[in-house]
């Protein structure tokens, strides 16, 4: 078959050197000599292979602590030759052909995820590796570039399926990877300069992600999709071991990562808080004395939409609050750890996924979030924006107590996730109405104030559990009315951003109807 090309010389350079040494023997059992540099010739030869330095080829030294190794012609006429085209100039200059290249990088994305220094990450920027598999990829009609640990495997089994030989097919697929690699690679980079120089704007931007699963489908049956992991340490879905239940959907990955970034607003140091997410919205969330206590005034805000939910904890999943959970369908449970007793009650409900990450997300931390939209993409920081009591400005008549004070500011934090318009009712550390992406802030209020009715209803309670509550509104207020609905609703105090131009008409109007409002200076749009 023209499109097989054989195997009789292999550069092996890799950094992560897992699984080299198996598929050294494996090549030089099949008759293939083996070129190398560095670490990678000394590990081969203390497995007793035979190996050939590189540096024996090009007539050159390693140099400059390594930074100067295969960029010589030898190397790169080896990679490029065209067989059949380039052969009587390779003959001439004495360069023997390089079948197959191994080669994996620098560890410059774990260097910069450890926090190194500045000198420490350029010292890991590879630049021979990608020279070199840049070369063998577009030589691909001859040269196989293997850059990936897990495809040693595959390499092996094209091997023995073709007399020792690969296929273009292979070959191809092989590049195309290799490119993929190379250019995340380069996006890594350019994004550690572009934060370490502090441009926020640079001209230009690259993401990349690595596979970390296809998807059944997407948000609908007829989408295809995949879910990628971006290399970065932030505690969430993408780094979760699941314990247990099938796998995970688009759907739930994304509710998921909104119910746990929730909930990461809650320090457990300061008590155990719940989260209950449902089409990425929160319907409900809660503090509480514990875990189970959090979870039952969480699921008491709106029990019918909690149905088939998200349940995010910010502390270990114990048995008792499993057991809790596990009385009504849930999708997934995620927390920064589960002790045995949760997970065998858990084990009863095998459509049920469990998640441990070992920590929480840091909400203040720095980060970029990224939407498409027709011809380009959006590109803004993380919403990391938190505030304190101090950060508080008292406008009207009326100052909030220290129960309305400390309702506000956990009202805050969960208005945030809640896709704007958004209005958040809440009572002794609990969200009791929510009213979320409505395109009027006054149906936001009402729907709210509905929902707190409904939860009345349901428990049963004497009366809606938003007379005497506080109510947290994303955006100003651009009129009175949506205030006064909260206030008709038996709300007392009102936390909002302020900066409308009917400010002075919206005070007035909380002055009248005895409400204490505070200004946070900040908004939090979330579409």
């Amino acid at each position: 078959m023209p499109d097989l090309a054989p195997l009789s010389r292999a550069l092996l350079s890799v950094s992560d050197k897992t699984g080299l040494v198996d598929l050294g023997r494996a090549l030089a059992g099949r008759g293939v000599a083996l070129l190398s540099t560095g670490g990678t010739a000394r590990a081969l030869r203390e497995a007793g292979l035979e190996v050939t330095d590189v540096s024996e080829v090009t007539g050159f030294p390693e140099m400059m602590d390594g930074r100067v190794k295969t960029l010589h012609p030898m190397v790169h006429g080896g990679l490029l030759g065209r067989r059949g085209t380039d052969d009587a100039v390779m003959a001439e200059h004495g360069i023997p052909a390089i079948d197959l290249l191994v080669v994996n990088l620098y560890p410059f994305e774990e260097t910069v995820a450890k926090g190194a220094d500045y000198d420490t990450c350029v010292e890991n920027i590879d630049i021979g590796g990608p020279a070199m598999i840049r070369a063998a990829s577009k030589n691909h009609a001859d040269v196989a570039v293997v850059t990936d640990v897990a495809d040693y495997d595959a390499l092996l089994a094209e091997l023995d399926a073709n007399d020792g030989r690969t296929t273009l097919d292979f070959r191809k697929r092989l590049a195309g990877i290799a490119y993929a690699r190379t250019a995340a690679y380069d996006a890594a980079v350019s994004a550690w300069m572009a934060s370490a120089t502090g441009d926020r704007t640079p001209r230009r931007r690259a993401f990349a992600g690595t596979l970390a699963q296809p998807l059944r489908y997407g948000e609908n049956p007829h989408q295809s999709a995949a879910f990628y992991r971006d290399g970065s340490a932030r505690p969430g879905v993408a780094t979760a071991v699941q314990h247990q239940g099938k796998e995970l959907s688009y759907n739930n990955i994304n509710d998921t990562d909104a119910a746990f970034e929730l909930v990461a607003e809650f320090d457990p140091a300061n008590g155990p808080a719940c989260a209950i997410i449902k089409h990425a919205n929160p319907c409900g969330v809660a503090r509480g004395d514990s875990l189970r206590a959090a979870y039952d005034s969480a699921y008491d805000c709106d029990r019918v939409s909690a149905f088939g939910g998200i349940v995010a904890l910010n502390g270990t999943l114990d048995g008792a609050t499993a057991e809790a959970i596990a009385e009504i369908f849930t999708e997934v449970v995620i927390a920064p750890d589960a002790d045995d007793d949760a997970k065998a009650v858990f084990a009863k409900k095998k459509n049920l996924r469990l998640l441990t990450t070992g920590a929480l997300p840091d909400p203040a931390a720095a980060g970029l979030m990224v939407k498409q939209v027709a011809g380009g993409m959006l590109v803004q920081d993380r919403d990391n924006g938190r505030i304190t009591g101090d950060d508080l400005k008292v406008v009207t008549k009326r100052h909030p107590d220290p129960r309305e004070l400390a309702d506000l500011l956990f009202a805050w934090k969960v208005a945030k996730h809640v896709k704007s318009n958004a209005i958040v009712y809440a009572k002794d550390l609990a969200t009791v109405g929510i009213g979320a992406g409505q395109m009027s802030r006054v149906d936001s209020a009402r729907i709210a104030a509905r929902k707190a009715e409904d939860m009345a209803a349901l428990l049963p309670l004497d009366d809606t559990p938003a007379k005497g509550a506080v109510v947290a509104s994303d955006a100003f207020f651009p009129f009175a009315d949506g205030l006064m609905a909260a206030a008709a609703a038996g709300a007392t105090a009102v936390i909002q951003p302020g900066g409308s131009m009917r400010d002075a008409e919206v005070i007035e109007a909380a002055d009248e109807a005895g409400l204490a409002m505070v200004f946070t200076g900040m908004r939090h749009f979330r579409h």
